[in-house]
C-alpha cells in the first residue's frame, strides 16, 4: 500500500496554539534536563498535562516513565504504541539561548526533550479525534526513561507492560543531517548494536629505565588500543561492521615509573546481528592475547546494551503513508544505517515497529550540529512534523494487516 501525495485528507492537523504551547514544553524540558532512572519533574509534567485533557496516565513501577491509553482497547485489534525517551545526558549546554540547561553539566543533547514534547501533543490531538469519533483503533504513548544507561530502559517498560495489547510500535529520532518538515525512513537495520566495554590491566610495575625486568602496562595498554580493533577487522565478516572504539585510556603517575595498574573503556558496535551476538566472545579472546603477549594480567567487562533496530518493512511503510498524507512524498528521504545504538530495539524484540529519522535541521543551515554534543539544538518547526507523523500513522493503522 502507498498513497500518492494529496489522496488522503486526514483529520488531526496540529492546532497553532497547541503547536506553541507544545515548544515551550519542550523548552522547559530543556531546561531542567534529568539523567535517566531520575525523570521526575519530567513525568510529573507529562501526568499533569495528560490528566488536564481527561486521559488517564499510569507511572512505571519505578517511579519515572509512564504509558497513557488513548481510546478504547479492543482485544481482536491489537494498539498502536507511540513511543518518546525521557533522560538526557551528562554534559553541559554550551549554548547561548533563552532555554538553555539551568542544571550544571546536563543537556537534552540528544533531541529526547522533542520526542517527549511531540509525542504528547501526538496524544493531545488523538484524545481529541476519540471524542469525535475519529479514531479507527486505540493508540498507547510510552514515556520510556533511561534510553541513555545500557541496556536501555525500554526493557525495564517492556518488563512493567508497556506493550501488552500492543501490536505495533512507532517512534523518531532527531537527525540534524536532516531538514526540519522532513523525515528519513528505511526498512531493515536502522541502527546498530551498542555495548560497553571496560578492561583492567594489572602488573608488577617498576622503573622505566629497566621495562624487561616487568610488565611494561602502557605499552600493552597502548597495544590492545590499537590491536584489538585491527583483530577483529580479521576475525569476522566486514559487512557486519564490528567496529571497537576506545574513549578512555588511564595510567600511570609519573614519567620514570611503570605503573602497576592501566584501564581502558569503550564501546562495541556492530550492525549484524548475528555478528553481535559473537562479540563478546571475540572481543575476550583478542584482549587476552594481545594482554598475554606483553605479561600482564587482564580482566574484561563486558556489558551488554542494545541490539540493532531493525525496522519492520510493513511498518516503515506506514509511516512512509502517514508522511506522504500529510506532506506529500517530497518530504521523505532514504536513510542509512547507523552506528549509534538505540534502546527503541528492545521492543521489537516483541512487536514489529519502526523508527523514523526526524529532521530537524534548518534549512539553509550549514553549521554542522551533531548528538551528544553541547551546542546539539533543534528546529522547533520538526515538532509539528512529528506530531503529524504520528496522528496520522494512528489514522491509518485500519489500513495495515495486523501483524
Amino acid at each position: 500500500m502507498s498513497r500518492e501525495p494529496g489522496s488522503a485528507t486526514l483529520p488531526g492537523k496540529l492546532p497553532a496554539t497547541l503547536r506553541d504551547e507544545l515548544i515551550m514544553f519542550r523548552r522547559d524540558l530543556h531546561m531542567h534536563p534529568e539523567l535517566g532512572k531520575q525523570e521526575f519533574r519530567t513525568t510529573a509534567a507529562l501526568k499533569a498535562r495528560l490528566e488536564a485533557a481527561g486521559l488517564a496516565p499510569e507511572v512505571l513501577p519505578a517511579g519515572t516513565g509512564l504509558i497513557c491509553d488513548i481510546g478504547t482497547p479492543d482485544p481482536d485489534r491489537p494498539m498502536l504504541a507511540i513511543r518518546a525517551d525521557l533522560d538526557a545526558l551528562p554534559i553541559p549546554d554550551v549554548k547561548t539561548v533563552s532555554y538553555r540547561s539551568t542544571v550544571a553539566n546536563r543537556a537534552h543533547a540528544c533531541g529526547h526533550d522533542v520526542h517527549t514534547a511531540s509525542v504528547l501533543g501526538a496524544g493531545l490531538v488523538l484524545a481529541g479525534l476519540d471524542r469525535q469519533g475519529l479514531l479507527p483503533n486505540a493508540v498507547r504513548l510510552i514515556f520510556q526513561p533511561a534510553e541513555e544507561v545500557l541496556p536501555g530502559g525500554a526493557a525495564d517498560a517492556v518488563e512493567a507492560g508497556a506493550l501488552n495489547g500492543v501490536g505495533r510500535i512507532i517512534a523518531v529520532h532527531c537527525d540534524p543531517r536532516v531538514d526540519a518538515g522532513r523525515i528519513g525512513l528505511r526498512a531493515g537495520p536502522i541502527t546498530s548494536a551498542c555495548d560497553r566495554l571496560e578492561v583492567t590491566l594489572d602488573g608488577p610495575g617498576g622503573h622505566t629505565a629497566r621495562p624487561h625486568l616487568t610488565t611494561d602496562l602502557v605499552t600493552a595498554a597502548a597495544r590492545i588500543a590499537t590491536d584489538v580493533p585491527a583483530v577483529l577487522a580479521r576475525r569476522v565478516d566486514a559487512r557486519s561492521g564490528l567496529s571497537v572504539t576506545w574513549g578512555r585510556i588511564e595510567s600511570g603517575h609519573a614519567p620514570n615509573v611503570i605503573p602497576q595498574h592501566a584501564e581502558l573503556s569503550g564501546t562495541v558496535r556492530c550492525l549484524d546481528l548475528p555478528a553481535w551476538r559473537d562479540a563478546p566472545d571475540l572481543v575476550h579472546a583478542a584482549i587476552d592475547e594481545i594482554a598475554s603477549l606483553h605479561r600482564a594480567k587482564s580482566t574484561v567487562t563486558y556489558v551488554r546494551g542494545v541490539p540493532p533496530v531493525v525496522n519492520d518493512a510493513t511498518v516503515a511503510e506506514l509511516l512512509r503513508d502517514a508522511m506522504t498524507a500529510r506532506r506529500g512524498v517530497h518530504a521523505i528521504e532514504d536513510t542509512e544505517q547507523s552506528l549509534g545504538g538505540e534502546d527503541f530495539s528492545w521492543y521489537l524484540e516483541h512487536v514489529p515497529g519502526a523508527m523514523a529519522r526526524l529532521g530537524v535541521r534548518t534549512p539553509g543551515d550549514t553549521r554542522v550540529r551533531d548528538l551528544h554534543a553541547g551546542d546539539f539544538d533543534v528546529d522547533e518547526d520538526s515538532i509539528e512534523t512529528a506530531v503529524e507523523l504520528f496522528t496520522a500513522a494512528a489514522l491509518l493503522t485500519g489500513d495495515v494487516p495486523e501483524a
